[in-house]
């Protein structure tokens, strides 16, 4: 017996779409456009939460400001993170919000507070720097711009008692010495020996400019 089966004609039917997709794809490979098609893979890195991308923890800047609001060491908090590890918008969210209680309707206040802030500090690394302080610019930059709390936790107590002239002169003396106590605490340090009272005294001043700022005397 001889013979033959012819196979069946079997077609597949996948759609209209592919065979299209198909052809134009070895249409575009052949022209050499196939980089049309490539699809980028998501980085990791890409996604990252805005505060991450701005290098922003809020749980370290709350920490901090609680360093500064708590100056006593018997409260146990690591005061030197203050000035080892510094940062930027922690220290400028403060000097700006400073800023704001301190508008009275002009608003060169804003410009002349941040001037001060940064040369202010400039000037405090320099006389640090020349004492022979081991310290950096950042770090002078943060504890100063965070010592500015002190001025605006007792900003709201001067407007209840600012027609009591001896008792908002005590507060505002209370609110400069709290801020200056709590950035000479930190930038103050032993290497400074004999000669602390020549950087005290001019981060006292700093702070004493700032709180006429904001009163406007």
């Amino acid at each position: 017996l001889s013979g033959s089966i012819a196979s069946p004609d079997v077609k597949l039917n996948l759609g209209g779409d592919f065979s299209k997709e198909s052809t134009a794809t070895t249409f575009l490979r052949q022209r050499g456009y196939g980089w049309l098609l490539e699809v980028e893979e998501n980085d990791p890195e890409d996604n990252k939460p805005l505060l991450e991308e701005l290098d922003i923890d809020l749980k370290d800047i709350y920490y901090k400001i609680r360093c500064v609001l708590m100056p006593m060491p018997s409260l146990g908090f690591n005061r030197q993170v203050v000035r080892d590890n510094p940062d930027f918008w922690g220290p400028l969210a403060v000097v700006l919000f400073f800023s704001m209680i301190s508008l009275y309707g002009q608003f060169r206040v804003v410009s002349w507070i941040i001037t001060i802030w940064i040369f202010g500090s400039l000037t405090i690394f320099l006389l640090a720097r020349v004492l022979g302080g081991d310290v950096a610019y950042g770090q002078v930059l943060g504890v100063i711009g965070y010592s500015l709390l002190p001025l605006i936790v007792i900003a709201p107590v001067l407007l209840v008692v600012g027609s009591f002239e001896i008792v908002s002169t005590v507060i505002k003396l209370f609110g400069v010495f709290w801020a200056a106590y709590s950035a000479a605490s930190l930038l103050v340090g032993e290497e400074f020996k004999t000669k602390k009272p020549l950087l005290i005294y001019p981060i006292f001043l700093l702070y004493i400019y700032f709180l006429s700022l904001y009163t406007g005397v």
